[in-house]
């Protein structure tokens, strides 16, 4: 089942995520599961929304490819992560919509 994934962490920078997404390769390799990727920085740190098909390639991610990235160019403190089932995807581009 389709899941979203909301993060906010405090303190990251756009240089930080910058350096971040260019390691993890996730513009250039897709990462098997990802759907959707935003992100955006308000109120002193990042804050992203993403849609995966399974929570578990979301946590595939996290721990082989996202942790290492995040570790490697210094981001501090831990992010606040929610993940809850989709009801459903429309996809405005194509006019897919999903359960």
């Amino acid at each position: 089942m389709p899941v979203v994934m909301n993060l906010k962490w405090d303190g990251v920078t756009p240089q930080q995520y910058d350096e971040t997404c260019d390691l993890v390769q996730w513009e250039t390799d897709a990462p098997p599961g990802g759907i959707f990727h935003v992100a955006w920085f308000e109120d002193g740190g990042l804050r992203v929304l993403d849609v995966w098909e399974t929570p578990d390639q979301f946590q595939a991610f996290v721990e082989t490819r996202l942790t290492p990235g995040t570790n490697k160019v210094g981001m501090e403190g831990e992010p606040q992560v929610t993940i809850s089932p989709a009801h459903r995807i429309y996809d405005i581009a194509t006019g897919e919509a999903r359960s």
